[in-house]
Formats: structure tokens, C-alpha cells, sequence
């Protein structure tokens, strides 16, 4: 089935009723006392990112600008969060784990500062920006074909050959409830917030802002963002089990952080319970949001980073109506000659 017949029925199925009668599998969801206990193990590792205006009005939407991280990205929260816990003999063995670019530097950047060996599994179309931060981190990169198979079975062979620990970029526990901190910040930043918008991949983001948010403030919606061009996880919330697209059909998006082509058991679990609705946005949305973040917040967002701007700019119609609202700014980690054709 094409991508734009599964537009044209998701959008004629209309939004979800929230909750787990949606056709979830039985999963053990991630707490808040999971979320709070990787708080404490992030401190003085993550930034706690501001929530910054998206322009010098008073339109109420506030910017999680999780770009400001000290590698670009929220995806140290989960990363650090699954690796720390272990045990330390398990975690001297070293991890691996498989990624399009900002997990693999994530993990890359958590085992050195633990001082382990990391190698990472890595699509031969990443951006090289993500690869290149990588490498100065000392990790090993090992390359595959573009498809979420050949990524899982390379890193699952490499932990049985070698005895590291594979540290899944989105479906785990741990890498979740890291990412929840940035919905247990955002609570406590604005307790007014009314809608959080979330850029969704595989979904480990959402769920972990989902599960904080609303085991906190259960009135506040969790809406999810992604690209028309990958919008597997809106289909799969749609029909109430997970729908898997192409890597042919998501390779199209600009936003390569989101290619992903199905979401986890596990964060479809949490999604869902907690998500309210997913909508999507085009191409040129993508690209006008991220010349608005860089001209009026000043910040540099990367194509997935700037989904979730992107449907409070251009797809508000399909938003609640609601003055008060935060949206997660994912990542910063942009190829140069991108951003500059952007801003062009």
C-alpha cells in the first residue's frame, strides 16, 4: 500500500480515543518513579534545557530545546540513563548498539565518559556530521544497509560474539524513562502547559514525555509530530496495532532522524495509552520551521528537530485549541551545507 493511500485513510479514520483498549500489547509501562530515578542519575550530565519562546510574542508556544544538550540531542538522557544502570562488570564489557546518528553518538558519548568500549552500527546514509562526532568520541563505527533488520541483526551478532550490552536506540526501559525527564522538566518549567507537541521516530521520545506528562498532569494533551513522508506511527496509532512502512517510502523525508519504518512493542504500548493524537507535516513545513527557530528563538534545529514547530506553525487546525503550549526541539545536529540552503 502506498504512503499517500495510508494518508488518506488514516486521515479519514480521524484521531484516536486515548487508552489501552486500542489494541496495545500487555507491556509493563515505564513509572514515574522510573522517570524520577533517571532524573537523579542524569544530574550533572544532561542539561536541564530551557523552554524558550518561538518568537518575541505572545503566540504561547515555548521551545524544549533539547538542541542545547552537550551533544545536540535529547538522546543522551536515554542513553546515559540504560547504560548507568547496569551492573558494572556488564557495563566494562562495553555496548553496542545500531542508529541513523544521534544515538550511536549518544552511546558514544556516554561510554567514554564511563571510560567503556562502544561500537556502533550505523546506516551507510547517516549524516556524516553524526558519524564524524562519533569518531572523535573514539567509538568504533561499523556500516550497514539503510533497513531497521540489518541495523538490529549486526548489533545483536556483534553483543554475542564480543559480550557487550545492546543498548536499543528506543525500544527499552531505561532509554525511556531518560527521555521522560525531558516531560518531568517540562512539567515543572510550565505547569500551566496545555498541549506538548513530541517529534516521533521509533518513539522512544514520546513515550517517555507521554508517561511523564500525563501520569503528572493528566489534562494536558501529548500530540506527536512526523513527517507525512514517515508517518508510520500515526498510521499504527490509527489503527490500534503497529503498521510498518518501507525503508524506500521513509527514506524520502528530510528529516533523517525519523526514518524509522515501525515503531517498538514497547513504545507503541506507551503511546497508545498516553498519546493522544499524531499529526504529520510536510516537507516545506520541515523546512520553513527550521528557518523560523533559527531567525526568531535562535536556535539551530535539525530537520526532525523542528517537526513538532512545525505543526504549531502550519497545522494548527489539527492541534487542540489551547494558548499554552511546549514543543520538543529533538536535536541541533544539522550538516552544515543543509542549514544553509535552508536559511537561503
Amino acid at each position: 500500500m502506498s504512503g499517500a493511500t495510508r494518508h488518506d485513510e488514516a486521515q479519514a479514520a480521524g484521531p484516536p480515543a486515548r487508552g489501552r483498549h486500542r489494541g496495545a500489547p500487555a507491556c509493563e509501562l515505564v513509572t514515574l518513579a522510573d522517570i524520577e530515578e533517571a532524573a537523579a542519575r542524569l544530574a550533572g550530565v544532561c542539561t536541564r534545557t530551557p523552554l524558550v519562546p518561538s518568537v518575541p510574542d505572545a503566540s504561547g508556544l515555548q521551545i524544549k530545546a533539547e538542541s542545547l544538550q552537550p551533544i545536540g540531542t535529547f538522546k543522551l538522557r536515554g542513553a546515559y540513563n540504560a547504560i548507568a544502570r547496569l551492573p558494572h562488570e556488564r557495563r566494562a564489557r562495553g555496548v553496542v548498539t545500531h542508529s541513523s546518528g544521534n544515538h550511536a553518538q549518544a552511546v558514544a558519548y556516554t561510554a567514554a565518559r564511563l571510560g567503556i568500549p562502544a561500537v556502533l552500527v550505523v546506516p551507510h546514509t547517516a549524516p556524516a556530521v553524526k558519524v564524524e562526532a562519533c569518531q572523535r568520541l573514539g567509538a568504533e563505527i561499523v556500516y550497514v544497509e539503510p533497513s531497521l533488520e540489518a541495523r538490529i541483526e549486526t548489533a545483536e551478532r556483534l553483543a554475542s560474539a564480543h559480550g557487550f550490552t545492546l543498548v536499543p536506540p528506543f525500544d527499552d526501559p531505561g532509554v525511556i524513562a531518560g527521555q521522560g525527564t525531558i516531560g518531568l522538566e517540562i512539567v515543572r518549567q510550565a505547569p500551566d502547559v496545555e498541549v506538548v507537541l513530541v517529534p516521533v521516530g521509533g518513539g522512544g521520545l514520546i513515550s517517555g514525555v507521554a508517561a511523564a506528562v500525563k501520569q503528572l498532569l493528566p489534562q494536558t494533551k501529548v500530540i506527536g509530530v512526523e513527517p507525512e513522508l514517515a508517518a508510520d506511527a500515526r498510521d499504527s496509532l490509527r489503527a490500534g496495532r503497529p503498521v510498518g512502512w518501507s525503508v524506500e517510502q521513509t527514506g524520502r523525508t528530510i528529516a533523517d532522524a525519523l526514518r524509522v519504518p515501525r515503531l517498538g512493542t514497547l513504545t507503541f504500548a506507551h503511546i497508545a495509552e498516553y498519546v493522544d493524537d499524531i499529526v504529520t507535516v510536510g516537507e516545506e513545513e520541515i523546512r520553513a520551521a527550521m528557518r523560523h527557530l533559527a531567525l526568531h528563538a535562535r536556535l539551530v534545529a535539525e530537520p526532525a528537530g523542528a517537526v513538532a514547530a512545525a505543526a504549531h506553525l502550519f497545522r494548527r487546525d489539527a492541534l487542540p485549541a489551547a494558548p499554552r503550549q511546549v514543543a520538543v526541539l529533538s536535536g541541533g545536529n544539522v550538516d552544515p551545507e543543509l542549514l544553509s540552503q535552508v536559511l537561503a
